[in-house]
């Protein structure tokens, strides 16, 4: 799991998928206790940076609110699993200049964030979509399965139900292919396919162990919600660090240039 410098001159390898290995069913806990040494080891830039999505968050949850009511607020709910790897997207700096032995500054997080900005670009648009359609999903379940401005309990427990079903599909494709492919893209030059792809392949390859990551995840998500969007100050930043050492651990990047993230770098 090195992290060799880029060479000069170096020409990556013609292939589209980045090896995978091959990980125990309990490595999201591993890298939980790792993503939290990040956490207290940078936690200026932590709490920064947890507190502007936290503020993205209630901006969001209260213009769906507005907007659609009851409806559209869960269904903003549910799709923030869908875009939360990508408001983690400037974190993975960090814990990629704590592995190299610097300490975090948010100026240079800030700054590492643009060399990869066109590849996230393309990426934040790709999960915009499948956000959109899965709110929309989930205004035609409301559609089937109304209730009215005073619901029953029986029918919201139907309506979260068959909306989960639904939301879950979304969620899994949403999760596949940005678990591993957003660090990649943070950390080496490397395309958005490449990236995707060996995200897709590097789950598949381990279900078990991603099965328990993904419920981690939407476990800690929910409990951010339950404590109206404060816990999600600690937690984005803890998932991000999480997931970064997750990448590190999943894909042997290693023939893969870095992407530089400072003039120093590129010396």
């Amino acid at each position: 799991m090195t992290d060799e410098p880029k060479q000069q001159g170096y020409i990556p390898p013609k292939t589209l998928i980045v090896p995978s290995r091959e990980l125990n069913t309990g490595a999201a806990f591993t890298w939980l206790r790792s993503g939290w040494a990040d956490l207290w080891s940078a936690k200026l830039v932590s709490l920064v940076y947890g507190f502007f999505v936290f503020m993205v968050s209630i901006t969001v949850a209260w213009l769906a609110w507005k907007l659609g009511g009851f409806v559209l607020l869960i269904s903003a709910l549910f799709g923030f699993i869908f875009v939360a790897p990508m408001l983690a997207f400037g974190l993975y700096s960090v814990s990629r200049q704590l592995c190299e032995g610097k300490q975090p500054d948010l100026g240079h997080t800030i700054r590492a964030i643009k060399r990869p900005l066109g590849n996230a670009m393309v990426f934040t648009l790709v999960l915009l979509v499948v956000f959109l359609l899965w709110a929309r999903a989930g205004m035609m379940v409301q559609v089937f399965f109304p209730f009215g401005k005073d619901p029953e309990w029986a029918h919201i427990v139907t309506f979260l139900l068959i909306g989960s079903a639904v939301g879950s599909i979304f969620a899994s494709v949403s999760f596949a292919a940005s678990v591993f492919s957003l660090p990649m893209l943070a950390n080496r030059d490397v395309d958005v396919i490449t990236a995707v792809v060996s995200s897709i392949n590097a789950v598949l390859r381990n279900k078990p162990a991603m099965l328990v990551w993904a419920l981690s995840i939407s476990a800690m998500i929910l409990v951010g919600f339950l404590t109206a969007g404060l816990g999600l100050i600690i937690i984005i930043p803890w998932l991000a660090y999480a997931t970064w050492h997750g990448y590190r651990d999943a894909l042997d990047v290693s023939e893969w240039p870095r992407l530089p993230q400072s003039e120093q770098d590129q010396t």
